[in-house]
């Protein structure tokens, strides 16, 4: 049997969540169906699914091989739409991880309007800020917020996402605001979970020299807006993403310190498996996002 369709129907089973779901979607016999999984696993020679009356699973080498099997269909795919018309309409489906703060503030209205102009596309979007892996997990893209180091992924830069010190006009007047950096470190961090560290590092103005601060922390938490939340009710000092509390500063509810220095060196980034051909309908997508947010996006304007 083609190895392609060996894949397809492997793929298909495990997206429907049972044998004779795939078959009945399929239009095919189950007992077809599960001869064709039969087969693909002995000519791997492993086992794919682990399967009961019940339920069924995907081993280690199941999860493997699906997000292989789904990203070598996703590129055949492509090249097939590649041969059609290049004014066609987008159409298809993008499998999307992007974190949830920015998601929320930003992407989100960025991917309706997207819709708007292609209403073929759907989105398969998993809102969460833990690090996905996007080759084991399945997914066609990712926007993150971070330093990139994985070399089997692709990344475009699309936006800045500069740092901000800041905390409320309420809690600077309790505890005095801080003249230096180093001042800090009597203050009380709210600390970002997933923030490798509770030092903050900085690169001063004018001599570019670089620094850093450990702020003991007071709350940690796993969400950027619980944290802006807990600042604006001056519980302490947040070293946030401005995508996230630009609002608050200017409205006054937040005070930034030492607005000239460098926190970080991150930027938003759309990132995706390293393919021989990106499809059209991500090409589009990626594009769209970089003219939206362009080099100065209206988060950094405060």
């Amino acid at each position: 049997m083609d190895r392609f369709e060996e894949m397809r129907n492997f793929v298909r089973v495990v997206d429907a969540g049972s044998i004779t779901r795939a078959a009945t979607l399929g239009h095919t016999a189950k007992s077809a169906v599960s001869r064709r999984l039969a087969d693909l696993e002995t000519r791997l020679g492993v086992q794919l699914l682990n399967r009961t009356t019940r339920r069924m699973t995907l081993t280690d080498a199941g999860h493997r091989f699906y997000a292989e099997a789904s990203r070598l269909l996703g590129e055949l795919a492509a090249a097939e739409a590649e041969l059609g018309s290049a004014e066609a309409a987008l159409s298809g489906r993008i499998r999307l991880a992007a974190p949830g703060s920015f998601g929320r503030l930003h992407l989100g209205a960025a991917i309706n309007d997207f819709i708007a102009e292609h209403p073929q596309i759907r989105f398969d979007i998993d809102f969460n800020d833990r690090r996905i892996d996007l080759i084991e997990e399945g997914f066609d893209l990712a926007i993150r917020i971070t330093k990139i180091q994985d070399s089997r992924l692709v990344a475009r830069p699309l936006a800045r996402a500069t740092m901000a010190v800041a905390a409320s006009p309420a809690y600077w007047a309790r505890h005095g605001r801080p003249r230096r950096p180093a001042d800090l470190a009597r203050h009380q961090a709210l600390e970002y979970a997933y923030r490798a560290s509770s030092t903050w590092r900085y690169r001063a103005p004018g001599s570019g020299a670089n620094g850093s601060v450990r702020v003991p922390g007071v709350l940690t938490a796993n969400s950027g807006d619980y944290l802006l939340e807990a600042a604006i009710a001056g519980l302490g000092v947040i070293l946030q993403p401005r995508f996230i509390c630009y609002q608050a500063i200017r409205a006054g509810l937040l005070e930034p310190v030492f607005p000239r220095h460098e926190w970080s060196d991150i930027a938003v980034y759309a990132v995706y498996p390293q393919t021989r051909s990106l499809p059209r309908r991500l090409r589009a997508f990626i594009d769209f996002l970089a003219a939206r947010w362009g080099d100065h996006p209206e988060w950094e304007d405060c």
